[in-house]
Order: structure tokens, then sequence, then C-alpha cells
């Protein structure tokens, strides 16, 4: 099956990316009590910001949705790529040539270090103290 039949039509975010995007009529307008206008107006006036939001979000969709989406799918398209073909190699190189300081550094370390920290570890454990 392709991915266009696979579309869901009904749920178009079913990731909840825009759930924050609050935009129905009661989102965006309320009245509280005792500030009410008369029931004709607020039922036209919900008629007419339904009517409003569906129509302009219809004519930008038409006029741009195709185009911002095409540009959206190269610019994942090359984010990918860079990743792929890129970032990953790199960090993959950057990580065996550090492997290899990191060898050499730890001997030195251990070398250098290692007997003075384990004579200190030796002198203060041989420290008791009691209450008296």
């Amino acid at each position: 099956m392709s991915q266009a039949e696979a579309l869901d039509m009904e749920n178009r975010d079913p990731n909840g990316l825009n759930s924050h995007i609050k935009v129905q009529f009661e989102d965006v307008l309320g009245e509280p009590e005792g500030a009410h206008a008369i029931d004709c107006v607020w039922k036209l006036s919900y008629k007419c910001f339904e009517c409003g939001k569906n129509l302009c979000y219809k004519i930008m969709t038409t006029l741009c949705g195709i185009c911002i989406a095409l540009c959206w799918g190269c610019d994942f398209a090359a984010t990918a790529f860079n990743h792929v073909w890129c970032y990953t190699p790199c960090l993959r190189d950057f990580s065996i040539c550090v492997g290899c300081f990191q060898k050499v550094y730890g001997t030195v370390i251990n070398c250098c270090c290692g007997p003075f920290c384990e004579t200190c570890g030796l002198l203060f454990s041989k420290i008791k103290i009691q209450k008296s």
C-alpha cells in the first residue's frame, strides 16, 4: 500500500503536533456570566467566525500549501541526507580517532597519577577516628 493510500483523511494530526493551536470558536470567544449578547448575535457571530476561518484557511492552503509542503519535503530530505552521508560518518570517524587518544591519555594518567593516588589512598585508609 502506498503512502497516499495510507493517509488518514479524518485524523490529520495523529501525533498531536499542533494540539497547542486552538482555533475553534469556543477557544477564542467566550462570554462570562452577566455579559451575554442577544442569542441571534451570538449564533451569527459563530457562523461568521467559522465561515471566515474556514474560507480563509482553504484559500491560503490552496494557494500556498502545495508549494510549502514541497519546500518542507526538500528541507527534510536535505536534513536526512546530511545526517546519513555527512554527520553520522563524521561522528564515527571522530569517535574512532578520539578512542586512540583516550587510550594514550589513560595510559599516561595511570602511569603518572595512579601510583600517587594509590599511595594517598593507602595512607588515608590507615587513619582511624575515635570518639572520646
